[in-house]
């Protein structure tokens, strides 16, 4: 393993202005301390991190990995944000978002130097390239999100599972017997987005246990999408009287598309959504709730326990409640 005097050695500087450059406790060259980085990554060398508590060099900060890739919902991914940052302040603790594609090279960057004390990552996929990499790191981390491989990690997340579960097990309770998933756009599915991904594995199979018959329809977040598949959902499911939506910016659209079309909701379609509740209420939709404030919390509080040393649970997951509105009613036989 490189010591500090090997990094010095291969940027011809002394060990002391190795540590000046990579703590930034002092002000250093710009050259100066791009040799000094380049030679610690060449050399594999990190900073112990005891030896970095030693020294007292908490920076005080979190940096929030939450990447906005095409197809996620940017409102949804804010109100993570902000439960985040608020409850590292109740820790008096500074947030650092990182919105680009953070891979390996930004997760690096990051950890090599004295930026944060400690990494939240979001937006996960069940085979997440920064996974090797997060399980080598000397900072704390915590995801918010399901790998499909969690071992040596700290996870946190909706069950999201259960959810499409719950949603489809409601209206087959009501009488539905054909049922369809309206969900995310297409490319969160091409890149295994864990939460989407499980969600469609909760759905098919209740919808499997229960004897249903079901169809998946991804999604795009545009009106004009909505409309297009609500008209092949009724071109391909005549009989379909039960919905579920996973898609927070199609929802009001796709329920106007369908009262457009002919069908009253509950009347003659009833429509279950996963989604964060103010906006369930608003359209008056049964709905399983995104608890981002309780996620983003528990998250923060996860990574102080592991800042200080304690021992935390590998994976914690929340149960949804589905709550009932006015969107959700028994099937009429015609």
């Amino acid at each position: 393993m490189a010591k500090i005097t090997d990094v010095a050695r291969r940027a011809g500087v002394s060990a002391s202005t190795v540590s000046y450059a990579l703590s930034g406790k002092r002000p250093i060259s710009t050259a100066t301390r791009q040799r000094v980085e380049a030679a610690a990554r060449e050399l594999g060398y990190r900073p112990h991190a005891g030896a970095r508590a030693l020294a007292g060099r908490r920076s005080n900060v979190l940096a929030l990995v939450a990447p906005l890739r095409a197809g996620i919902h940017v409102p949804v991914v804010m109100q993570f944000v902000a439960s985040v940052v608020t409850a590292a302040r109740r820790h008096d603790h500074d947030v650092l978002l990182l919105t680009q594609e953070e891979g390996e090279d930004g997760l690096r960057r990051v950890a090599d130097t004295a930026l944060v004390d400690a990494l939240i990552l979001m937006d996960v996929q069940l085979h997440d390239p920064r996974l090797p990499l997060l399980r080598t790191l000397d900072r704390p981390s915590v995801l918010i999100g399901f790998p499909r491989d969690c071992a040596g990690l700290t996870c946190i997340d909706l069950d999201f599972r259960s959810a499409g579960e719950r949603c489809v097990e409601h209206l087959a309770r009501l009488g539905h017997r054909v049922v369809a998933l309206v969900g995310s756009p297409p490319e969160v599915y091409v890149r295994g987005t864990a939460f989407a991904q499980r969600v469609v594995q909760g759905f098919t199979a209740a919808a499997d246990r229960g004897g249903l018959a079901s169809a998946v329809h991804p999604c795009e977040a545009t009106p004009a999408a909505a409309r297009q598949v609500a008209e092949r959902l009724l071109r391909d499911q005549p009989a379909l009287t039960g919905v579920v939506v996973h898609n927070e910016a199609v929802l009001e659209p796709l329920v106007s598309a369908f009262e457009q079309l002919g069908l009253r909701v509950p009347g003659d379609l009833s429509v279950a959504a996963i989604c964060p509740d103010e906006l369930a209420d608003r359209l008056h939709l049964t709905s399983v709730a995104l608890p981002s404030a309780e996620v983003g919390e528990r998250a923060v509080d996860l990574l102080m326990e592991k800042l200080a040393g304690g021992l935390v649970p590998e994976a914690t997951l929340l149960q949804p409640t589905l709550n009932r509105r006015a969107s959700t009613a028994a099937r009429t036989t015609a």
